[in-house]
């Protein structure tokens, strides 16, 4: 007979399920399934806030298409985790967020830090539930990671009572799940495929709309198989980024808004028809769409559909591909080809800025050069990763990471220490506005303390810049109220004082020596840009303060 305490089952079913890394903030409620981790050689990396560590999970299921887990302790615990767990369902990230409760023994008597944690994540996950016994913990973890994988991915919570994680169990006793997951890819139905491939050999403007699910499906190799045998111009975003290299003939970005505006055919891989594509109305009225999600639920949404395709991206893809056969290129790539080039040029134009206070153009154009193909880029703000998304390459697919739909600051450096532990030997950047950098600057130490070689570059244009310059226009000059920070912050001091490597940057051809100085010392780092407030002034749109 092996007794065994019950905390410890937790550690063993993350390690069965293939968990090497575990976001955490110590706490009581916990304590017996970290000890257990450390035992399992399972990694831990303590944050210095519950949402660090939520948002590391997250960041950690997009670098590697696994499931990222966080453990956090009971009441305040979890409630602190509620943004990155909406953050994670928002965006469609499979994420575990295993939680201590209250003991089961004293439930409603009004126990330290009790509440009722499940209702309170019910609405942002796709399962939550209580583990009713210590010897079911197995069967639990299983079918959280069951839930996160399934169909559509996203964040489920686990939460166990402390009285059950310090239970003795007879580990003989214990049911370990087997086989309780299946891999395989639902495909398109056949009849749908056909409608699907006779629209697109058809079109004379078809357009590729590539979403994250391109990430989740793993459809890099086939996208390329697909574009080069079709021809057809591909657009990508959200983690769809890098799913083709930059210079791919078929990959197109700054023609977006003429491509969508003429086309006669769409289709749409996982890419929500939401506020980004103005809920349907940001493509021509007469386009007709081909939409392909994991679940037909999302299909129609915002925008009529003429065929919809249940089924994974990849595998849908590839269906595609055979039946559609190799085409020419069509005269309409060569328009598009023509607007990308007017449009590269005015973007260049804003780039060669030599202005003091930096313009964001000039900074992410700097910053671009710095990376390569081997350089994991996370984008955490608001005006600054807005620029990015227009100017930066993204070499890999999963080397692109931001917020997504939700709209959350402060994701930067939680991402980095996901990054970081799961791709170790990797380069690290990250983007940050000096808003969203705030809002978890604190967990620079534990890119320090884990020695987590992180780069990151902070726009400091000393506010909250994406509400400030729209409201300025809107409501009046000097109506910055509520929306101004302190000029010229030195956070690069702050870092150093964290033990890492900080430098201030004020002119434009400092910024790229200045971070490839922050990589070549091996130490997490804050690359200080000081950056025009009013930089972007001729750009603002007041419907973004609504958006």
């Amino acid at each position: 007979m092996a007794q065994t305490m019950a905390g410890h089952l937790v550690a063993k079913a993350l390690r069965k399920e293939g968990v090497g890394c575990v976001f955490l903030l110590c706490g009581g409620h916990v304590a017996p399934i970290y000890l257990g981790c450390e035992e399992e050689g399972i990694r831990l990396i303590d944050v210095r806030h519950e949402q660090t560590a939520g948002f590391a999970a997250d960041g950690w299921a997009r670098v590697t298409g696994r499931p990222g887990v966080a453990l956090v302790t009971a009441g305040p615990g979890v409630t602190n985790t509620v943004t990155a767990i909406a953050n994670a369902h928002r965006a469609e990230v499979p994420m575990v967020v295993i939680a201590g409760r209250s003991p089961m023994s004293t439930f409603e008597k009004g126990s330290l830090q009790e509440m009722n944690q499940v209702e309170i994540v019910r609405p942002i996950t796709k399962w939550a539930r209580t583990v009713p016994a210590a010897d079911r913990i197995p069967e639990y973890v299983a079918m959280a990671f069951r839930h996160a994988l399934d169909g559509r991915k996203g964040p489920v919570f686990l939460e166990i009572p402390i009285d059950l994680l310090l239970q003795s169990v007879d580990e003989d006793r214990v049911y370990w799940p087997e086989g309780y997951r299946t891999e395989s890819r639902p495909w398109g139905d056949p009849a749908y495929i056909r409608r699907a491939a006779e629209l697109l050999r058809a079109a004379e403007r078809p357009v590729l709309l590539g979403g994250s699910s391109l990430w989740w499906s793993g459809a890099a190799e086939v996208l390329k198989r697909f574009a080069d045998r079709t021809r057809f111009p591909v657009f990508l975003n959200g983690m769809g980024r890098g799913a083709l290299p930059p210079d791919h003939p078929m990959l197109f970005s700054r023609s977006r808004k003429l491509a969508l505006g003429q086309a006669d055919v769409i289709l749409s891989l996982g890419v929500p028809f939401d506020f980004r594509l103005g809920f349907g109305r940001g493509v021509a009225a007469e386009a007709r769409l081909i939409q392909v999600e994991i679940e037909g639920s999302s299909i129609g949404q915002n925008r009529r559909v003429e065929v919809g395709i249940v089924g994974d991206a990849s595998a849908v893809l590839e269906q595609l591909a055979d039946e559609i056969g190799p085409l020419e290129e069509s005269r309409w790539v060569a328009e598009l080809r023509r607007e990308e080039e007017r449009g590269w040029a005015k973007i260049a134009l804003k780039c060669a800025r030599d202005s003091v206070p930096i313009n964001h153009y000039r900074l992410v154009k700097e910053f671009s050069e710095v990376v390569d193909e081997e350089t994991i880029v996370i984008g955490d703000g608001g005006d600054i990763v807005v620029v990015a998304g227009r100017i930066l390459r993204v070499h890999r697919h999963g080397h692109w990471m931001d917020t997504g739909p939700l709209g959350v600051l402060g994701v930067g450096i939680p991402f980095a220490l996901a990054a970081g532990a799961a791709r170790p030997g990797r380069k690290v950047l990250v983007l940050h506005g000096d808003g969203a950098f705030g809002i978890t600057a604190m967990d620079f130490d534990t890119l320090v303390r884990f020695g987590i070689p992180a780069v990151c570059v902070v726009a400091n244009d000393a506010g909250w810049g994406q509400i400030r310059t729209p409201q300025v226009v809107f409501f009046g000059q000097g109506r910055t109220t509520a929306t101004d920070l302190s000029y010229g912050t030195r956070y690069d001091r702050m870092a150093e004082a964290m033990g890492g490597y900080g430098e201030l940057v004020e002119k434009p051809e400092e910024i790229q020596p200045a971070i490839r100085r922050a990589l070549d010392s091996g130490k997490a780092a804050v690359v200080n840009v000081i950056v025009d407030p009013w930089g972007l002034v001729d750009e603002a749109d007041t419907r973004e303060m609504a958006i």
